[in-house]
């Protein structure tokens, strides 16, 4: 199609820095991947094809980054489906969102290396907080619970996840969220996108450390 792929950086706010810059430079539109309101918009389409497989659904579990997906998911599942409880859950080495909701707006935060790096953002999004009121409790996961997570996945799905696409179903595995035994709940599990080596180290994290 065109595009010209940069690969800059080694983290998301390194690329976002550079992302900006050349914005500048060349006159080109910025669309940021999680603080935007019709990037939040399309992130909510999710909700609707859950709600259409599981109109019945008790909870709904999202992966939090930016907050962009939360966002846009809590907007639709509050609308069409109020009674359900809307939980976040962030990897406990990047959790700005929950930061960001303690300190009563986006703020900066110094990120450690996680599993879960497609969630590893310091600052969550100023547009994306807004729609905290309809998000009943965000949670952090370490990161043996996400590779515990990806490895249950692996045995019981036969699916490869990144990490970051895995803090759904890690929040469910302990007993942070006892209250939904025995419920209807839906896990978002957001991507695939991990080596064999950095899923291998995953998979096997909480094993070495028992």
């Amino acid at each position: 199609l065109g595009a010209n792929v940069v690969l800059f950086g080694q983290t998301f706010d390194e690329a976002k820095t550079e992302v900006a810059r050349r914005c500048l430079e060349d006159n080109l539109q910025l669309v940021h991947p999680f603080d935007d309101e019709a990037v939040m918009a399309g992130q909510g389409t999710v909700a609707l094809e859950v709600l259409e497989q599981v109109p019945d659904l008790d909870a709904i579990i999202v992966p939090v980054g930016g907050g962009g997906l939360l966002a846009g998911v809590a907007t639709v599942i509050r609308a069409l489906r109020p009674e359900a409880l809307i939980v976040g859950v962030e990897p406990e080495n990047a959790a700005c969102y929950a930061a960001g909701i303690a300190a009563g707006g986006p703020i900066v935060i110094k990120t450690k290396a996680s599993f879960a790096d497609g969630l590893a953002v310091a600052q969550a999004g100023a547009r994306t907080l807004l729609s905290q009121h309809l998000v009943d409790r965000v949670l952090t996961v370490s990161e043996g619970a996400i590779g515990a997570a990806m490895r249950e996945i692996l045995s019981a799905e036969g699916a490869t996840v990144e990490g970051a696409g895995a803090v759904a179903v890690a929040a469910c595995l302990g007993n942070a969220m006892p209250y939904l035994w025995g419920k209807k709940v839906v896990c978002l599990v957001s991507g695939g996108n991990v080596d064999a080596a950095t899923h291998s180290r995953a998979i096997l994290s909480d094993v070495a450390a028992a």
